[in-house]
């Protein structure tokens, strides 16, 4: 499991500084070098899908490394 979460921080997606809720929008925005309002616009019409938005949202959430490198599924999995 460990070489799993190793691979996700390498890949260097973090969740964004200026978030608003969960820092998904700010992150996928750092990385594009696209505008942060216009990532969360199309996060939220990406809610409009019933699954796919919330569901992919939740999953890349607890994938998602925060800015010290930490992975909210590595965290629960390892009982801290």
């Amino acid at each position: 499991m460990r070489s799993i979460f190793n691979s996700i921080r390498s890949l260097g997606f973090r969740r964004g500084p200026s978030r608003l809720v969960g820092g998904i929008a700010g992150g996928i925005a750092t990385a594009t070098g696209l505008n942060v309002w216009l990532v969360r616009l199309l996060v939220l019409l990406a809610f409009l899908l019933p699954v796919v938005g919330i569901g992919l949202y939740l999953a890349v959430w607890v994938l998602t490394p925060w800015q010290d490198g930490s992975i909210p599924l590595e965290q629960v999995l390892s009982g801290r």
